[in-house]
C-alpha cells in the first residue's frame, strides 16, 4: 500500500465514524449518501499529507480534512441542482433520489457540519483555519457564478476561464494544503508557498478534466466522453479553438455550439475541429505549464528533497490520470 492509500484509508475511517445517519433521517440520509459515493478524496488526502510532510501529526488534521471534504460535497449537491444533473459518480444525484428541497436543505446542513469540524481546534489555530476556509468558500461561490455567467456569453477569454476554474476548483485544493501546513505550525511564508503550489496544481487538474472529457477513454474516465461538447460548455479546448482557428472553423464551431440538443455527430465533428487545430496538443502544453509552475514553487520550500519528491510524484501521478 502506498502512502496516499494509507492517508485515504485513515480519512475514510474518520469520515465513517463522524458522519452517521440520525433523526430526521431525510436530512441526514442524503448527506451520508453523497459522502459514500466515492471520489478521489484528493483534498482531504492533501491536508493530511501536507501536515505530515511539514512535521505535524496528521491525526490532528483529520477535522480540517473532513471540513474540506464535507464542504466540497455540499457544493456538488447544489451544483447538481443548478445543472439539473441526473447522475453523480455513476449514481443518482441527491435531488433526483430525493427531491430539490431535500437537496438544498441537506446541502445547507453540510455547510454547517463543515464549520463544526473546526470547533475541535484551539482558538489561535481555529481563527487561522477559519480565515482560510471562509475566503475559500466565498471564492468557490464566485467561481460558480462566473461559470453560470459564461453560459450566456460568447466573448469569454481564456484568462477569464482560468480565473473561473481557479475559484471554482483550484482554491479548494490550495486551501486543503495550506490548512495542513497551518496545523503543522509552519510560518506564514511557507504556508503561502504551499498554497500557491496547490493553486497551480489545481488549475492543471481542472484542465486535465477538460482534456479527458473530449480525449479520454470512456471506460476509465467514468463519464460520457464529449459531455462538455453536448452541454456547449466553454472549456479551455473550446476557447483555445476560437482563439487560434481560422474564420471558417470558428464559424462552424460556434454554429455547432448554438445547437441545444446535440448528438454523437456533433461530438465527432467538434472533436475533429479540435484535432485539426491541434487543441489536444495545446491543452497538454497548458497542463504541463501549470504543473511546472507548481514544481517551481515546490523547489523553493524548506522541505527535504525526499519530502519534495513525495509532492512531486503526487502531482505527476495526478497529471497521468485517466479518471
Amino acid at each position: 500500500m502506498n502512502i496516499v492509500d494509507t492517508y485515504k484509508d485513515n480519512f475514510l475511517d474518520y469520515l465513517n465514524s463522524s458522519i452517521t445517519i440520525k433523526e430526521p433521517e431525510n436530512l441526514y440520509k442524503p448527506i451520508h449518501y453523497i459522502l459514500q459515493l466515492g471520489g478521489k478524496r484528493l483534498r482531504p488526502i492533501l491536508t493530511l499529507l501536507t501536515c505530515d510532510l511539514f512535521g505535524g501529526n496528521s491525526k490532528q488534521a483529520l477535522n480540517a480534512a473532513l471540513a474540506i471534504e464535507v464542504f466540497h460535497n455540499f457544493t456538488l449537491i447544489h451544483d447538481d441542482i443548478m445543472d439539473s444533473a441526473p447522475m453523480r459518480r455513476g449514481h443518482e444525484t441527491v435531488h433526483k433520489k430525493w427531491n430539490v428541497n431535500t437537496g438544498i436543505l441537506s446541502g445547507d446542513a453540510m455547510m454547517i457540519v463543515a464549520y463544526q469540524c473546526f470547533e475541535n481546534y484551539e482558538p489561535t489555530m481555529y481563527k487561522k483555519l477559519l480565515t482560510v476556509f471562509n475566503k475559500t468558500a466565498l471564492e468557490v461561490c464566485e467561481g460558480q457564478q462566473l461559470d453560470i455567467d459564461f453560459e450566456n456569453r460568447n466573448n469569454v477569454t481564456i484568462a477569464e476561464y482560468i480565473k473561473m476554474i481557479t475559484f471554482k476548483t483550484s482554491v479548494l485544493v490550495a486551501a486543503a494544503m495550506k490548512m495542513g501546513a497551518i496545523i503543522a505550525k509552519v510560518d506564514d511564508a511557507e504556508a503561502a508557498k504551499i498554497y500557491n503550489f496547490g493553486l497551480n496544481l489545481g488549475i492543471a487538474f481542472q484542465l486535465q478534466d477538460d482534456y479527458l472529457d473530449t480525449f479520454g477513454n470512456a471506460e476509465t474516465f467514468g463519464k460520457q466522453i464529449g459531455g462538455d461538447i453536448l452541454e456547449n460548455k466553454k472549456t479551455f479546448l473550446f476557447l483555445k479553438c476560437i482563439e487560434i482557428a481560422n474564420k471558417s472553423d470558428v464559424k462552424e464551431l460556434l454554429k455547432l455550439y448554438s445547437d441545444k440538443k446535440g448528438n454523437a455527430q456533433k461530438v465527432q465533428r467538434v472533436t475533429e475541429l479540435f484535432i485539426n487545430n491541434k487543441i489536444d496538443e495545446n491543452t497538454i502544453k497548458e497542463i504541463e505549464s501549470y504543473t511546472n509552475k507548481a514544481f517551481e514553487i515546490l523547489n523553493s520550500l524548506t522541505l527535504s528533497d525526499e519530502k519534495k519528491a513525495v509532492l512531486k510524484n503526487f502531482g505527476l501521478n495526478l497529471m497521468k490520470r485517466t479518471v
